[in-house]
């Protein structure tokens, strides 16, 4: 399959701070001879994102922005930002700056070489830089990257990382239900169900994360939604 273009959705709500240091940033990656689509998809933010990604995609012809009127949460916005993309791989970059664009041959690579078919960037995989934070929450991932695990027989370190990576026909063949979070779990979930099974890769990623004071939104009542998310895409849907 001859790759030419990458889409890169980025999800977005109240980042105004962050969102055009890392459209700069995802403009500026080395996206291994690809031409690049960026797709904003503003989640109803009640500060000035929807002006910054406006002003972005006037000076940029890249670009593309949507949203919505009522925020849904990532999952939502991940939908809408799917349906628009044109690219023959599709990216989720989040609009905060935990996530390199720097990290872009590593994910992308894979499908360039035309050995995978899906690729998640994990952040416990090593080799990278990765900031210390809350110990609570690698529990929590670990835990979720493992009881995932269980159901779909996969063997990732990392399911509820922000970078995965599609092939744009695989994305857009799969109903996304999940509006938050859950996205992760969902679509983990439905990918170990395609049959013929894609095939899927795992890259040591770096990352920045926040802190609350920061800006992190995602909770532990998300962590106790992914379970249930885990069950039901697993076993009845």
């Amino acid at each position: 399959m001859s790759v030419t273009k990458l889409s890169v959705v980025i999800p977005c709500y109240n980042e105004e701070k962050t969102l055009e240091a890392i459209v700069e940033r995802v403009l500026a990656a080395d996206r291994c001879g690809l031409g690049i689509e960026i797709v904003i998809v503003d989640d109803a933010s009640r500060d000035r994102s929807v002006e910054v990604a406006k002003g972005l995609a006037a000076r940029h012809p890249e670009i593309v922005t949507t949203g919505h009127a009522v925020n849904q949460g990532k999952g939502a916005a991940l939908r809408t930002g799917f349906a628009k993309a044109t690219g023959d791989i599709v990216l989720v970059q989040d609009a905060d700056l935990e996530y390199s664009p720097n990290d872009y041959p590593k994910l992308l690579n894979p499908i360039i070489g035309d050995r995978a078919d899906v690729v998640f960037g994990s952040r416990f995989r090593g080799g990278e830089e990765v900031r210390v934070l809350y110990f609570w929450h690698s529990i929590g991932n670990t835990v979720l990257t493992l009881t995932s695990n269980m159901f779909t027989d996969l063997n990732l370190t990392d399911m509820e990382t922000c970078y995965k990576v599609f092939r744009r026909e695989i994305i857009q063949g799969i109903s996304i239900v999940e509006n938050r979070f859950g996205f992760e779990p969902e679509i983990t979930a439905k990918i170990a169900k395609l049959r013929p099974r894609p095939r899927i890769f795992e890259v040591g990623i770096s990352y920045s994360g926040r802190t609350y004071e920061e800006g992190k939104k995602i909770g532990w009542r998300d962590g106790v939604r992914a379970l249930y998310c885990i069950a039901r895409y697993n076993l009845f849907d």
